[in-house]
């Protein structure tokens, strides 16, 4: 069972920067698609960025060309770059292994973003 563990999130100022991380357990990560999803309150959670096995990668429009996706598998950890943030990109952001953008193992606890106006 993979496990997946979020964390980088915090309160910055519309405009700034964060850099969240996703380390995952287990020996076969290099081989995971992996993704980023959130969640804002009231909504339902949504694909944010992927990147394949081969380091391809894909985003949300909402998302392009403002959050850059990575990985290190020597970590078995995956990275989310949050650029330009808006207070709409407020949401709790979770991980996973994906199947283009289909989520495919249970959720960790998420890293909270909030971004003020």
């Amino acid at each position: 069972q993979v496990q997946l563990v979020e964390s980088g999130g915090g309160l910055v100022q519309a405009g700034g920067s964060l850099r969240l991380s996703c380390a995952a357990s287990g020996r076969y990560f290099s081989t995971y698609n992996m993704g980023w999803f959130r969640q804002a309150p009231g909504k339902e959670r949504e694909f944010v960025a992927g990147i394949r096995s081969g380091d391809s990668t894909y985003y949300a429009d909402s998302v392009k060309g403002r959050f850059t996706i990575s990985r290190d598998n020597a970590k078995n950890t995956v990275y989310l770059q949050l650029a330009s943030l808006k207070v709409e990109d407020t949401a709790v952001y979770y991980c996973n292994t994906i199947r283009e953008r289909i989520p495919l193992r249970s959720w960790g606890q998420g890293t909270q973003v909030t971004v003020s106006s």
